[in-house]
């Protein structure tokens, strides 16, 4: 019997990818915190974190935000953080 895609999914797992100034980063699940993009990119607590759009405009995030990832690598293409 062959499985559903949805099988296939969970077995062999999604991965996400995290852009912290230049550097990517695999993250195990799909949503990421400011505090844990701080912490992933050594990032300073006394800066803000900036997310940088494919677009090339940027917006400070909120220390309680929380961002949503999807899955696979986006070269280009989705958003990058960095120090404010």
């Amino acid at each position: 019997m062959t499985q559903g895609i949805e099988e296939q999914h969970a077995e062999t797992g999604r991965k996400y990818f995290v852009n912290v100034e230049g550097r990517e980063y695999e993250w195990p699940k799909e949503t990421i915190t400011v505090p844990e993009i701080r912490n992933l990119g050594t990032l300073p607590p006394d800066q803000p974190v900036i997310e940088e759009q494919p677009d090339g405009s940027e917006r400070q995030l909120r220390e309680d935000e929380v961002v949503h990832l999807k899955p696979g690598h986006r070269y280009g293409r989705a958003p990058k953080y960095k120090r404010g």
